[in-house]
C-alpha cells in the first residue's frame, strides 16, 4: 500500500471539500422555480403541495435538500425545482436517523 504524504493528503482533502461545497451551492442556485402540479414529472410521481399521507412530507424525505425550516427547498427527484416542504410524491422515502 502506498503511503500518502501530508502535502498530498491536504491537497486531496481541500479539493474534495471545495468540490462538495461548490456542487451543493450550484444545485441550490439552479433550483429557483417552484414545482407546479401540472409539471409532467410532478404528474408522473403524483406530487402534491400538501401531503395527505400521515407522517410523510417532503421535509422528512431523504431526497430533500437545502436548509431545514425553509418552506420551499430543492429536491433530488425534481432537478432545478423547489418543492413545498409540506408536499409529498410517490418517490417519498423516510430520511434515515
Amino acid at each position: 500500500m502506498k503511503s500518502v504524504n501530508r502535502r498530498d493528503f491536504l491537497k486531496l482533502s481541500g479539493t474534495s471539500l471545495i468540490g462538495l461545497t461548490l456542487g451543493s451551492v450550484a444545485l441550490r442556485a439552479n433550483a429557483q422555480e417552484q414545482l407546479q402540479a401540472d409539471d409532467p414529472s410532478a404528474k408522473a410521481l403524483n406530487y402534491t403541495a400538501a401531503s395527505t399521507v400521515d407522517g410523510a412530507k417532503c421535509n422528512n424525505c431523504m431526497y430533500i435538500q437545502g436548509a431545514d425550516g425553509a418552506q420551499h427547498r430543492p429536491c433530488a427527484i425534481f432537478p432545478n425545482k423547489l418543492v413545498n416542504a409540506n408536499g409529498w410524491c410517490s418517490a417519498w422515502v423516510k430520511r434515515p436517523g
